[in-house]
């Protein structure tokens, strides 16, 4: 079997579709069908049941998918390895980082780093924090951005502290803010970030919000706290430089902001390979000359 042929069923088994897999392959569905009895045929064996819902792997199918993989992961490594021997940043540079930071801070990194390394491509996969060191551990990515305190066991390296804030449209204090008759927006997630608010709130304020509005999205908070329905609390990342909001900072008691830790992980061989290490230099770089939070 060719290359080609390994990539066209790892893309099937990932997205059970053959509409979709026709469209990333920019080929027709006639097509793809055709090479997929292709292959089917050489291995003689049904990979792929149809129905109207899309596609099931067969046990066969899956034993199958399993060896292709291994097969192009095999075929990655070694191109980053005959790459690095050259000195050539070239390949592909695999991500996965957490929503806010995907959203908010990489588009930035991102155009200094094609500009710089133009004939490396990017793959990028954001989602909650929490799902990143499983990306790792499963190979499908060289690094992951996550936020919050985290046990990996790899290489980790600390990227900024993004401050957490009191925000509202229009108290610019904090005790004005507490006793408005406006709901408290809760951003509630199943990571550390909102236990932390809240354990922060019952230390420093001593009291519950009369009333909350629970949202599913940082970027909700923010709207619902624009358009003067509530306060709430958010990181400096989200809030932005040119806010309609009063923004009012949270202090420890030992004197140190409330904030959230951002951190890049990986394994060590993955930061070994020649674009992870322009990537890690790009930010070193950019952290030196301007501060990883003052980039955009």
């Amino acid at each position: 079997m060719s290359i080609t042929e390994f990539r066209i069923l790892d893309m099937l088994a990932e997205e059970l579709n053959m509409r979709k897999t026709a469209e990333r392959l920019y080929i027709s569905q006639p097509a793809l069908s055709q090479r997929l009895q292709s292959i089917e045929a050489r291995w003689e064996k049904q990979l792929f049941i149809r129905t109207r819902k899309g596609l099931l792997l067969t046990p066969q199918g899956e034993k199958i998918i399993e060896f292709a993989r291994s097969v192009l992961e095999e075929e990655e490594q070694v191109l980053d390895e005959l790459l690095a021997m050259e000195g050539v940043v070239q390949g592909t540079l695999k991500i996965y980082s957490g929503t806010i930071v995907a959203q908010r801070w990489l588009p930035h990194v991102f155009k200094e780093f094609i500009a710089q390394y133009p004939h490396v491509n990017i793959e990028l996969d954001s989602g909650g924090s929490r799902r990143s060191q499983q990306a790792i551990a499963d190979g499908e990515v060289h690094l992951a951005i996550t936020r919050g305190e985290s046990d990996w066991t790899g290489e980790k390296r600390f990227l900024f502290a993004d401050n957490l804030c009191l925000v509202d449209k229009y108290n610019t204090t904090t005790a004005e803010t507490l006793a408005s008759d406006r709901p408290f927006i809760r951003f509630k997630t199943d990571s550390d970030y909102d236990q932390g608010i809240m354990d922060y709130w019952q230390q420093h304020f001593h009291r519950l919000p009369s009333k909350t509005l629970v949202v599913d999205q940082l970027e909700t908070c923010k709207q619902m706290a624009l358009s003067g329905i509530g306060y709430t609390i958010l990181p400096e990342l989200i809030i932005g430089k040119n806010t309609q909001l009063n923004v009012m900072p949270l202090v420890q008691e030992d004197g140190e902001r409330l904030h959230r830790n951002t951190w890049l992980l990986g394994y060590k061989k993955s930061f070994q390979l020649p674009q992870v290490q322009a990537f890690v230099q790009l930010i070193e770089r950019l952290d030196k000359e301007k501060g990883l939070l003052q980039i955009f």
